[in-house]
């Protein structure tokens, strides 16, 4: 990439988190910090490189999508991580959102249940040195719970419901977001809390459009 071609991008960069992360309310700079410090770029099919901080998803291998920028930033901030949380992620996908939780928390654990996405985010992760993220191939609808219970746990694929395996993997006091919804492609973004006496109690937070969650606790393929 040429020097004018970096300088356009960080330009880019900047643009995406002042106006539509920190214009549209992402206030936690934790999650702003390690939005700035990943490169989106990275983590796109070659030849995409420009559009990587423009506000909207785009496609990647078998498929799949990285999430729109400002999504990625809310669902994290959602999660009100201090730095020191182990955090399940399901659907690794690219592996962008794992880099950014990476940087937000101690350890993360992200599940991604398409052969060639785990296997090529898996590499992209360890090639940038975000050396705290582990990728499981399996069905993310399981969780993961030779690694449970987790203090927060971000799902990026909408589900009918809430996986009642997830449920079971969240530490007292952690948080769940998660894109429910009865139709494969349209939900609404909600937050499960576990409080110290082992209760969980739900809010809405937003509607929102992700591919379904696959697997034996979501959708059929």
């Amino acid at each position: 990439m040429t020097s004018d071609a970096q300088r356009e991008l960080a330009a880019r960069k900047e643009r995406m988190l002042s106006q539509h992360l920190a214009g549209r309310g992402i206030t936690d700079q934790a999650v702003l910090r390690a939005m700035r410090e990943v490169p989106r770029e990275a983590f796109l099919p070659p030849g995409m490189e420009y559009l990587a901080y423009e506000d909207g998803p785009l496609p990647i291998q078998d498929g799949q999508t990285i999430s729109q920028p400002y999504i990625v930033a809310y669902m994290i901030e959602a999660l009100e991580l201090q730095g020191g949380e182990k955090v399940l992620e399901i659907g690794t996908g690219s592996g962008y959102a794992a880099a950014v939780l990476s940087l937000c928390a101690a350890k993360v654990f992200t599940v991604e249940r398409i052969p060639s996405l785990a296997h090529l985010a898996g590499e992209r992760l360890r090639e940038l040195g975000y050396d705290n993220v582990t990728v499981h191939l399996g069905d993310g609808t399981l969780g993961w719970r030779e690694h449970a219970p987790f203090d927060a746990i971000v799902v990026t694929a909408g589900a009918p419901g809430v996986p009642e395996e997830l449920e079971q993997q969240l530490a007292p006091g952690g948080r769940l977001v998660i894109p429910v919804g009865p139709t494969p492609h349209l939900q609404e973004l909600v937050r499960v809390r576990r409080d110290r006496g082992g209760s969980l109690h739900r809010d809405t937070l937003c509607a929102v459009r992700f591919v379904p969650l696959i697997g034996a606790q979501g959708w059929e393929d």
